[in-house]
């Protein structure tokens, strides 16, 4: 007997909730990552990013969209074969400047650039697409209010020591170890103390679900070129180095060419994959993740200077820089409208920076 076709969700206003005081958690949110921008700032007489300030791999990609895809996925961007090109940013998850010796989790922000369509009204008249990846399935806050808990700990800590937040990443990941044998994970810990690997081995995920076109759902982006995901779990090499995830970037892209799956897991059921909580995993067996483009890097300088600069003072990474196709949807992703654009506002007026969004990717220095 064959198997029964998937039947997806469609995209309608009603799949999202708006959260009791959910305007008031916001204007929190963003208060305190400008809270810790500042006081950053001022530490290192640098303004870096609110989170994921640090990069370690950036990247001139081209994400081609296959021609065989099946009706139901020709959504937004992806709604006819072709290739665009991106920038892909690499970074952990501090706000700040640290050693790569204390491990957080890893990000990942992808640029796609010469994108067509109806923009979203704060995006409008830009050919740029935003998708936002961490290597967690999850994210480790159901909901936005839970979510300002955790920054909150994190500026009450923005002034403590590098050697101190050393020490707390060794406990942590010692601490998620032990409780990964007994058959549990901690959200919270691990954004403390991630093992150790190598990012270009990582799964990516947005881990809150975004529009996609007539339905909804989650983006994974998966190595699948051998060099990649013979990475898997390893650690990163030069570990004698304060940069040593940026400096094994580097020596990897000097030779090698790379590809990624970009996939979308469709929601087929919002009461167990639902919208309005990121810590809810999707299970594949309600929704396979299906492959809709692929995402392939030829060698190259994945760190220069003028390449730094550009990417890290002057670009800025949204996932409301979209398509009204792949619209964010959650509070979670709501939150982010607002705090994110507060925090690239603030970054580049405090730095004398020019906000630039591409409009091609010839603009990428080498």
């Amino acid at each position: 007997m064959a198997a029964r076709e998937k039947i997806f969700v469609r995209y309608s206003d009603s799949v999202e909730t708006l959260q009791a005081g959910e305007a008031e958690t916001i204007d929190q949110i963003t208060a305190t990552l400008l809270n810790i921008a500042k006081k950053v700032g001022e530490r290192q007489r640098h303004t870096v990013r609110g989170v994921h300030a640090k990069s370690h791999g950036l990247l001139k990609a081209e994400v081609i969209v296959s021609p065989d895809l099946q009706d139901k996925l020709r959504q937004g961007m992806f709604a006819h074969a072709g290739s665009y090109g991106a920038v892909m940013r690499f970074s952990t998850n501090p706000g700040e400047i640290l050693s790569d010796h204390i491990s957080t989790p890893r990000g990942l922000a992808i640029k796609v650039i010469g994108v067509e369509g109806e923009m979203l009204p704060n995006h409008a008249s830009q050919v740029t697409q935003d998708f936002i990846f961490n290597n967690a399935s999850t994210f480790h806050s159901a909901i936005a209010k839970d979510f300002l808990k955790s920054i909150t700990l994190l500026d009450r800590h923005a002034d403590d020591s590098e050697a101190l937040k050393q020490v707390v990443s060794s406990v942590a990941q010692t601490a998620e170890e032990g409780l990964e044998l007994a058959g549990e994970k901690s959200a919270l810990l691990k954004g403390f103390g991630h093992p150790p690997t190598h990012p270009l081995g990582e799964t990516y995920h947005t881990a809150a679900p975004l529009r996609f076109g007539d339905y909804f759902g989650k983006l994974h982006l998966v190595p699948v070129s051998s060099n990649l995901t013979a990475l898997r779990g390893k650690s990163v090499d030069h570990p004698d180095s304060w940069n040593c995830v940026k400096d094994s970037i580097v020596a990897f892209f000097k030779t090698e060419t790379t590809v990624w799956d970009l996939r979308v897991q469709l929601c087929t059921d919002l009461t167990q994959m639902p919208v309005e909580d990121a810590s809810v995993e999707w299970d594949e067996h309600l929704s396979p993740s299906l492959t809709i483009a692929r995402v392939a890097v030829q060698p190259q300088n994945a760190y220069s200077d003028l390449r730094r600069v550009w990417v890290d003072e002057q670009l800025s990474f949204n996932p409301w820089h979209s398509l009204a196709a792949h619209r964010p949807l959650g509070n979670i992703m709501r939150a982010r409208f607002k705090a994110y654009e507060a925090s690239s506002q603030f970054r580049h007026s405090a730095e004398g920076r020019q906000m630039i969004e591409p409009r091609s990717i010839e603009e990428m220095p080498d």
